[in-house]
């Protein structure tokens, strides 16, 4: 593939690379030694190393990304443990200050209580964010108060870290939410997927640029072309978000303000750095964005459970920062929106100040730079457009599709997870006793459940270990006279929550005595049950990356001929990779090396199979379908994150087919269950690489 030089950001236009006219002598690397001139050789000697860099840059860049990802996700998330979670009890009983030694006691690394005399003070620290959580006691009962809107998963964390300890004293507990979470939006997912179409807006298109249109990033023309595309994409989080999911009601001028300010401030950011590092400025730009930024955020899960360097992060990273603006004028009129838009605004301003400050050294230190080879003459896989507006017109198109397709899909799945038809199963003490709960409970609960009876507990138990349904309820009998509800964790902690909630109420309901039982519990290093998820995505990205990477690093590798032993070396190499990552760097999984090495090996090389039909056909645009099929369709549907029970029906069928839910079964079958599903899930990759 043939390059083409532009000037540098900040100076002259230059005419472009004239391709020296062909000779009728034989190559050069056909002459021997001494047939060679002195400029001959070294010329020779430079392409040669060229074409190694090349090759060893296929490799190199996916292994930076993915081992960065992989690993900052599965060290972060993994097992989210409480650390220093900022609790408040007020009370005006003698009571209050014991309480409180005693729930800090209780787990001295978890919390971090404080007492205040005030109740209408400690609930108001809830609703700043100041406090996870308060607790205030007035006699023999307690009232625990936890926002909904600061973090639906903060909230069971503070629940499980302080019911325990009001209700071994004896006290009755009343749990009241001060700022619940809207009925569109009842995950609180939406600020989360917001925020990360954002920050996705914002070092895109600056990543793209620096290799095929080097001459918009001069600073007069990247700051008013920055300011248009926040607009623009503003708009469009705004529109999916609002009218066309109807996740965010109202607070308009909010959410285009919040959105414009971070597009912004991101690609001010990320403009800078592609002054100092150019191309692998997306390398920077993923680490504080992604891989620190997303488990800073405190959108998904709660910060403080975190590690410890995740807290000093939040307070600066402009993920969170979005996020957290974003959630406080959704969920909490506007409560403590102020700093997070500070912290936008000045890395705004410090980003196009040391931009600036960069060109101005530059200039001085060289007032007539090289022009800047360009190594992705065009997006589509052809040759360079010759009309400024189509090249152009595909350098808009490229971020503005994956940021749209990313918020509609995603926070289309995932924005409101309810049960449908989640299959559980009912056992009684005879057929009839049963038959007639699954009767009630279907006219109760009308599409939630399919619930079907059970002969006996044993037939429920089996069906419940081989994930053939996600829970049983079995009713009491003369031999048990207690109400059981049985789960299975490691089959899918989301739906395993929801199994539990729901039939324990039923029984409570029922005025039934009931115990729970998880017939495969997770292990503590995956006690967030993702595990499977963060590596099926290492496996897939690297699958991928090493075909788009590759297309442009080094485009000799395309022929099928020189491809498929490349991925050959590469898939195993990736999966072994990936293996370390999670078991000895970061301790989520043990053991199990040949079977997630083999099966790596078969997701790997299959993917990129797949990758490479649409790279051969549209070029850098390929990372839209392959994305789009494989990450932002094959995620929802991978039972990973969300049970595909809880999830448009779309999703149960995509679940038997794509790639994404393939990796993660196989990876949760290897951890959990001896394997006994993985089969099937290579048939699946198996279609998708060989077709």
């Amino acid at each position: 593939m043939s390059t083409t030089s532009e000037s540098s950001p900040g100076s002259s236009p230059s005419e472009p690379a004239t391709t020296a006219p062909a000779s009728a002598d034989p190559p050069a690397d056909e002459l021997s030694a001494d047939e060679l001139s002195a400029d001959e050789a070294a010329a020779l000697k430079r392409a040669r190393a060229e074409k190694i860099g090349r090759y060893v840059a296929m490799f190199v860049m996916p292994i930076l990304m993915v081992g960065m990802m992989i690993t900052g996700y599965l060290a972060a998330m993994s097992s989210p443990t409480p650390n220093d979670m900022p609790i408040v009890v007020s009370g005006a009983t003698s009571e209050t200050v014991p309480f409180a030694d005693a729930l800090e006691a209780a787990d001295p690394d978890a919390v971090d209580v404080r007492v205040v005399d005030d109740p209408e003070a400690a609930r108001e620290m809830v609703l700043d964010q100041e406090a996870s959580g308060a607790v205030h006691l007035e006699g023999p009962a307690a009232t625990l108060y936890t926002a909904g809107g600061a973090g639906a998963s903060q909230a069971s964390v503070v629940q499980g870290l302080v019911a325990p300890q009001i209700l071994s004293q004896g006290m009755t507990l009343e749990t009241i939410d001060p700022a619940p979470l809207p009925a569109t939006d009842m995950s609180g997912l939406g600020a989360m997927f917001m925020a990360t179409a954002l920050v996705m807006a914002g070092y895109l298109p600056f990543s793209v640029l620096v290799s095929n249109s080097p001459e918009l990033l001069r600073f007069r023309r990247a700051v008013p072309l920055l300011a248009g595309w926040s607009a623009v994409i503003a708009a469009l989080v705004w529109l999916v978000t609002g009218p066309v999911l109807g996740v965010v009601e109202g607070h308009t001028a909010e959410v285009l303000g919040i959105a414009w300010l971070g597009v912004f401030a991101v690609g001010a950011v990320q403009l800078f750095f592609t002054r100092l590092f150019g191309a692998m400025a997306v390398l920077v730009g993923m680490l504080f964005l992604m891989v620190l930024g997303v488990p800073a955020s405190n959108m998904g899960m709660s910060v403080h459970t975190m590690p410890g360097l995740y807290p000093y992060l939040h307070t600066f990273l402009p993920t969170p920062a979005i996020g957290e603006a974003m959630r406080s004028v959704l969920y909490l009129d506007g409560r403590g929106v102020g700093p997070h838009l500070a912290v936008l605004a000045i890395g705004a301003v410090v980003g196009l100040a040391l931009t600036a400050l960069v060109d101005v050294i530059k200039r001085r230190r060289n007032p007539n730079p090289a022009p800047v080879v360009i190594n992705m003459p065009s997006l589509h896989g052809g040759a360079r457009p010759q009309s400024r507006f189509w090249r152009y017109t595909a350098v808009f198109l490229f971020p503005f599709l994956m940021v749209g397709m990313m918020i509609t899909v995603m926070l289309g799945a995932m924005d409101k997870p309810t049960p449908r038809e989640m299959p559980v199963a009912v056992v009684g003490a005879t057929a009839e006793q049963a038959q007639q709960t699954v009767d009630g409970l279907d006219a109760q609960m009308t599409g939630m459940f399919d619930l079907r009876v059970a002969a006996t507990s044993d037939d429920a138990r089996e069906m419940v270990a081989d994930r053939e349904i996600v829970g049983a309820f079995v009713l009491p009998s003369a031999e048990n006279p207690t109400a059981t509800v049985m789960t299975n964790q490691a089959g899918g902690s989301a739906a395993q929550q929801v199994v539990n909630q729901v039939f324990t109420q039923v029984a409570g309901a029922q005025q039934l005595p009931v115990v729970s039982e998880d017939v495969a519990p997770l292990p503590s290093s995956d006690s967030g049950g993702t595990v499977s998820m963060y590596v099926a995505m290492g496996w897939v990205l690297a699958g991928f990356m090493i075909i788009v990477v590759g297309a442009n690093a080094a485009p000799a590798s395309r022929p099928l001929r020189t491809l498929l032993p490349i991925v050959a070396v590469y898939a195993p190499l990736m999966s072994a990779l990936i293996w370390l990552i999670a078991g000895p760097i970061t301790g989520a999984v043990d053991g199990h090396f040949w079977a997630l090495f083999g099966v790596g090996i078969v997701a790997i090389y299959c993917v990129a199979m797949f990758a490479t039909i649409f790279e051969r056909l549209i070029g850098l645009f390929a990372v839209i379908p392959v994305v789009g099929v494989l990450m932002f369709l094959g995620v929802p549907a991978s039972n990973g994150a969300l049970s595909i029970y809880m999830e448009p029906e779309i999703f149960r069928i995509l679940h038997d087919y794509l790639p994404m839910p393939a990796a993660v079964e196989s990876i949760r079958s290897i951890l959990y269950f001896d394997g006994d599903v993985v089969p099937g899930h290579l048939l699946t990759f198996a279609v998708w690489g060989v077709i």
